[in-house]
């Protein structure tokens, strides 16, 4: 789903951050871009962002650093 319209981003790209290492809200806006325009999606890009960080399982990502 699209959570910036502004810049295209999506929630898959939200966690895909976090699953690659984003441990913060503000290294996620800088990283993405995030919030950097019209800044609506900030609220719904922090809940996502939250939720998935206290979700995350190193353990079970498969992702390669």
């Amino acid at each position: 789903m699209y959570v910036c319209i502004c810049k295209g981003i999506t929630d898959t790209q939200i966690r895909d951050a976090v699953d690659n290492g984003v441990s913060s809200f503000r290294e996620l806006r800088q990283q993405l871009e995030l919030a950097s325009s019209c800044g609506k999606c900030g609220t719904m890009a922090r809940e996502i962002f939250d939720e998935h960080l206290g979700n995350y399982n190193p353990d079970l990502c498969y992702a390669v650093a």
